[in-house]
């Protein structure tokens, strides 16, 4: 079994468990109200040498330990001290430390955090929690991997109010703040009578004494031209904005550059602050308007142009969510730029100058016209190039005004019909306000034919500017639909947003069957498939997500008539109060059969039905909601029934679970067929 280093966990306790805030624990002679789940392997408290750990020394897949019920309205920063332990380095299944958080009245636990990075020392992880009304636990999860010799310890967990980028430095763990080692010149804790270095180094701020702890970089090691010192701060893992703040001490013999970076999970820099003279040997307080709306890192850093160049010091890191310039007026909203064009088109608009440009319309459900994307019944835009009889159509579709220097994620969903050939027939361009300036950055290469497609950019411009949708034929032979909708936009870039952390109670099955199972695998039972299904006439072109990603189906041709396959959630924690479950389904094909979706309570042989279609529903992807309730742990069945012939592939896609009341409700739970008005089309 590998060795735990303890000796340098020792150095990391805290002033005493009387001292400690709820949910913090030292693990010195208690586990502090934390309680391991029976039903998985069992945590060992080592009191002797203040951790708590699991090991493969029992037979399981995981030990689950979770905490008292907190509460705090207001924000708090949790900090994690643990060390994986393995023998290998390369398993294709590692051990895993995960931290949920299990809020008051939801079903699904919000993953924090998961790390899989073996040590031989131990390692700190900080993470922000909002404030919140509601009652929270935090649940450790270590799951052991398929390595025969692993340990997974952790030797302390805090909670403190406040920011997880805010640091005094009084602690040996520096909040979390981590030295870019270089060979030369590198961040140091200074103070506490520390003496190692060539510069006349001041008290600490925090307690203006010499026993108070600071950082600090000193150029009295320089060997190079501009050799450069970074101290990185633990990554936000909530946005926030609002006025970071700290105070610095500055000895300038010659060149020093001192500047603070934000830096996203891309490696994008972004400077936020510099200074502009040498100071006097005093503290001084330097503030600076901090916006982190996606994942974050604060980054100090110290540029030297010889050994003589002196040092900085730096204390006091603290942040407010008020700004520290005047700024009135409220943030920008990223909401408000995007769209799904179900009651109009929302801060966007249309110069006709062109031609009839883009028209906002209603497809009911059919069998032949695929209908909007939101719901398979609702709105969209539609510019139809066929509409002039000039080639060279233009229809120009104008967002919002942007504000300039952010990082932008602009997602939207198309779909095209009657194109010979689709490059280029949907473009998307920045108009630069201030220059009168458009730029492409985007346009179609190739897409499925009447599937509605996701495409996603990354952008930003260092001025305000607008996202323009331009559709476009080329020559009059060969003008067709262009269909727009669900365009939404985020701050950062879409590469770190796909790096965020799954939305929980969400299955989009792209990776995994996420938390159903199989009642009966085989031929007859539900696969997870890309693509359009091998039957003619029946079954999806591709899938809801994004339009090339995965969903799950049966396939008509491995079954008979009336068999059923089944899809059931595991079990699922029960709460008080209603809960809202939307997914997509896709019923095309004269044989269709029945879709239906159960709920079984624990300890209960009744499946009570809670929603039905029966027989062919449309071409498109339809939205379903279900409102229900289950004070005990319950599963959700959805099932399949095989119709009277091949053409009765039946699909499911995007399912989302939410605590609350649906914010829409669906008037009919049980029903069959489709509506007599087929094919029509509103506008």
């Amino acid at each position: 079994m590998p060795r735990l280093c303890l000796l340098a966990a020792l150095a990391l306790r805290l002033a005493g468990a009387a001292l400690l805030s709820p949910g913090s624990c030292t693990f010195e002679d208690s586990a502090c109200g934390y309680q391991w789940d029976y039903a998985h392997l069992p945590w060992t408290l080592h009191g002797e040498g203040h951790y708590i750990s699991v090991d493969t020394s029992y037979e399981g897949e995981k030990a689950v330990l979770s905490s008292p019920d907190l509460y705090s309205e207001e924000w708090s920063c949790v900090r994690l001290i643990y060390q994986i332990a393995t023998t290998s380095d390369t398993s294709p299944d590692p051990a895993r430390l995960n931290l949920y958080l299990r809020q008051e009245g939801e079903s699904f636990d919000r993953l924090l955090w998961s790390a899989k990075e073996p040590s031989d020392s131990w390692l700190i992880a900080s993470l922000d929690l909002t404030n919140s009304t509601k009652k929270y636990k935090l649940v450790l999860e270590g799951e052991m991997g398929q390595d025969k010799s692993t340990s997974i310890a952790v030797f302390e967990i805090k909670i403190t109010s406040g920011y997880c980028i805010e640091c005094d430095f009084e602690e040996n763990h520096l909040c979390g703040y981590v030295n870019r080692w270089n060979p030369n010149v590198n961040w140091f804790v200074g103070g506490g009578n520390i003496r190692n270095s060539q510069s006349i180094l001041p008290k600490d701020h925090t307690l203006n004494s010499a026993l108070g702890h600071y950082m600090y970089v000193d150029s009295v090691y320089v060997k190079h031209f501009q050799e450069v010192a970074q101290l990185i701060s633990p990554r936000t893992t909530a946005p926030i904005s609002g006025c970071l703040s700290f105070y610095y001490q500055l000895k300038l013999e010659s060149s020093i550059v001192f500047t603070v970076y934000l830096r996203d999970m891309s490696g994008f820099y972004e400077e936020i602050w510099k200074t502009d003279s040498a100071l006097n040997a005093d503290w001084a307080l330097a503030e600076v308007d901090f916006n982190a709306p996606y994942p974050m890192e604060v980054i100090f850093e110290v540029a030297f142009n010889s050994a003589k160049g002196g040092y900085v010091a730096l204390d006091d890191i603290s942040f407010s969510p008020v700004y520290c310039s005047n700024q009135t007026g409220a943030p920008f909203n990223p909401v408000n730029a995007g769209c799904n064009f179900e009651e109009d088109l929302c801060n966007f608009y249309q110069d006709h100058k062109d031609g009839p440009g883009w028209s906002r319309v209603k497809v009911k459900r059919n069998v032949y016209r695929a209908g909007d994307h939101t719901t398979g019944f609702g709105y969209y835009l539609l510019a139809n190039t066929k509409f002039t009889s000039q080639p060279g159509y233009i229809g120009r579709l104008y967002g919002p005004t942007l504000p300039g220097n952010l990082q932008f994620c602009l997602r939207f969903y198309y779909a095209l019909y009657g194109f010979f050939k689709m490059s280029g027939t949907l473009a998307v361009y920045i108009f630069e306000e201030n220059h009168v300036v458009q730029e492409k950055i985007w346009s179609v290469l190739d897409s499925p034919k009447g599937v509605w497609t996701q495409a996603e950019i990354s952008f930003k411009k260092p001025m305000p500017c607008k996202v323009v949708f331009v559709s476009w034929c080329k020559s009059f032979w060969d003008c067709g639909l262009v269909a727009l909708d669900d365009v939404s936009l985020s701050l950062g870039s879409c590469q770190a947003a796909d790096l965020l952390l799954p939305t929980p109670g969400e299955c989009t099955f792209e990776k995994d069957e996420c938390v159903f199972t199989q009642k009966k695998r085989g031929r007859g039972s539900w696969h997870r498939k890309r693509g359009p299904t091998p039957t003619s006439y029946t079954g999806p072109k591709g899938d809801h997500t994004t339009g090339v990603g995965y969903y799950m189906y049966i396939e008509a041709s491995n079954m008979v008539y009336g068999q059923r396959a089944y899809l059931v959630s595991r079990s699922l924690r029960g709460t008080s109060g209603k809960q809202c479950l939307t997914f997509f389904y896709h019923m095309y094909g004269a044989g269709t059969g029945l879709l239906s979706v159960y709920l079984k309570k624990e300890g209960d042989d009744e499946e009570i039905p809670l929603w039905r279609r029966t027989g062919e529903q449309s071409i498109s992807w339809l939205r379903g909601l279900i409102e229900y309730e289950s004070d005990t742990n319950y599963q959700i069945i959805f099932e399949a029934i095989r119709g009277v012939s091949i053409r009765s592939d039946t699909a499911i896609d995007d399912i989302l679970f939410q605590a609350g009341p649906c914010l829409e409700v669906e008037e009919i739970q049980f029903s069959s067929g489709y509506p007599d008005s087929l094919n029509e089309i509103e506008y």
